[in-house]
């Protein structure tokens, strides 16, 4: 049976898809970045609010959420009109990190996205994204433009349900996962510490919750 123009085309992008050529990368089996076991792990929902978050951008608030990981409430952030939303979290600086968290992409034309902050220093921050609206995980690093660094194909994690983003950092080498599925692994060397934090983008309206960080807190001089 003779093959569309069409058909051909989208066969030779599936075959190039399969080898990482056509723009996204395949799933990845790369061995986990390890961090010293003895290291604390910190947690932090929003139970009794968010003290000593540091608002960068956006309306962040906590809300009271029947689904909500942990507890009955979660940090959600609501304003759609600027370019990006970022909050700290109140938990320091770290130079290696292993964290977590549950976001909820809740609505959004633009963009319906969570995104997890981290060695943010100066204005300056990597962020690990997963977008309801898009079949991707991308990394990217911030300093007044936003550049792309990596990008992953995933199924687009669904509106109005919990999804799990984990990112680790050892030296210049990243992972992310997107529930549980290993997504992202590369290098970048700009930055080497900083805190964390989340990020929105554009329209998105996007809940939070169970912040989970194990990590090396950078020493003060």
């Amino acid at each position: 049976m003779s093959m569309s123009r069409r058909g051909v085309f989208q066969t030779i992008l599936g075959g190039l898809g399969a080898y990482g050529l056509a723009g996204r990368r395949p799933a990845l089996a790369a061995p986990d970045l390890v961090l010293p076991g003895t290291l604390p792990v910190e947690k932090l929902d929003f139970t009794t609010g968010m003290d000593g978050w540091t608002t960068v951008e956006g309306r962040w608030a906590v809300e009271d959420m029947a689904d909500a990981p942990r507890g009955s409430k979660a940090l959600v952030q609501r304003a759609t009109r600027n370019q990006f939303n970022v909050i700290l979290a109140p938990l320091g600086s770290y130079t290696d990190l292993d964290v977590s968290m549950r976001f909820k992409p809740m609505a959004g034309k633009e963009d319906a996205s969570g995104g997890l902050v981290f060695r943010f220093s100066e204005g300056r921050y990597y962020v690990v994204r997963a977008n309801a609206l898009e079949d991707n995980v991308r990394s990217f690093f911030y300093d007044r433009v936003r550049r792309q660094i990596a990008t992953s194909s995933v199924k687009a994690p669904s509106l109005g349900q919990w999804h799990t983003l984990r990112v680790m950092a050892v030296n210049d080498r990243m992972q992310a996962w997107l529930d549980g599925r290993l997504c992202l692994d590369h290098q970048d060397t700009r930055l080497k510490s900083g805190r964390v934090g989340l990020w929105t983008k554009a329209d998105s309206i996007t809940a939070f919750d169970d912040l989970t960080i194990r990590g090396v807190k950078r020493s003060t001089p």
